[in-house]
């Protein structure tokens, strides 16, 4: 049974327990986090934290958790369950007022802080050399997508759509531009070898893993475009892919039923990925 951080103490899965007036679950009145662990270490642990308080900062939540606090319960969770490969999903919300009310609470309200760890494979997955399938659904999101809240009903939904259309995943697509996949970032690549990203603006994630990924692919001398791309753009791209803590790097091989690329992981792709892991093992804490 994993060990469960709530609230400064560590217990049981079947112990963690919230009050049902805790904002979170009453109105998604939160923000949370997902870190990846290899070797047993946090990677890009500094960013996932900054983005927390940005999260935080965008929802006017008060109580930003410490650093230091921050790492501590990650890796101690880390340590407790024996967690080698996997995340580490962690949880910010408003807190328990004492009642249901709209009005924001008294600003003394202690805010309820969680976290588990899942144990997943991220480096050795079939997947990513053949890629999966997608399919593209509209964005039907609240107007601040840029915040990492935890009202992801609609991205739920759609990737339970994309499932039942027999797709691994989708891309919500906003105005014929492709925003976001339903859990990751969304990029595609050039014939003439161009990563093209959608920008940090309000419309997507700003990505831990895709802000590293561009940082890496610079270095690699790959040329990088921060724009929104069309469907038909990304139907005609050489390479597609998704990005996200769970998953690194992911070609994206089929998208509403058309083959992209040779139908396997592109050479950039590959090459984004490996760097990716590369530096995700090299910087961990």
């Amino acid at each position: 049974m994993r060990t469960i951080y709530l609230n400064s103490q560590y217990l049981p899965e079947s112990e963690a327990q919230i009050s049902i007036f805790d904002r979170g679950f009453l109105f998604s009145d939160s923000v949370y986090e997902v870190v990846s662990v290899l070797d047993g270490n946090l990677v890009d642990f500094d960013r996932h934290i900054e983005r927390l308080a940005r999260s935080m900062a965008g929802l006017k939540m008060l109580h930003v958790p410490n650093r230091v606090d921050v790492l501590a319960f990650c890796r101690e969770l880390v340590v407790r369950n024996a967690l080698i490969e996997g995340v580490v999903y962690m949880q910010v919300t408003r807190g328990n007022p004492g009642d249901r009310n709209f009005a924001a609470p008294p600003s003394d309200t202690v805010p309820t802080i969680c976290a588990f760890t899942q144990q997943m494979a991220l480096v050795d997955r079939p997947e990513a050399v053949e890629g999966i399938s997608v399919v593209t659904l509209p964005d039907k999101r609240w107007g601040m997508a840029h915040i990492k809240t935890t009202q992801l009903l609609y991205a739920s939904l759609m990737k339970m759509e994309a499932k039942a259309l027999g797709a691994d995943d989708a891309w919500l697509v906003r105005d014929g531009f492709v925003t976001e996949g339903t859990s990751q970032n969304a990029h595609i690549v050039t014939a003439d070898g161009v990563l093209v990203t959608h920008p940090l603006d309000d419309q997507a994630l700003h990505g831990i893993t895709q802000v590293a990924l561009k940082e890496l692919a610079a270095c690699e001398g790959i040329t990088i475009e921060e724009r929104t791309f069309t469907v038909e753009e990304a139907l005609n791209a050489a390479e597609a892919m998704n990005t996200a803590a769970s998953a690194f790097v992911m070609p994206v091989t089929r998208l509403d039923g058309v083959q992209i690329g040779n139908g396997k992981a592109g050479p950039v792709t590959q090459k984004l990925r490996d760097i990716y892991i590369e530096f995700a093992r090299r910087s961990a804490i």
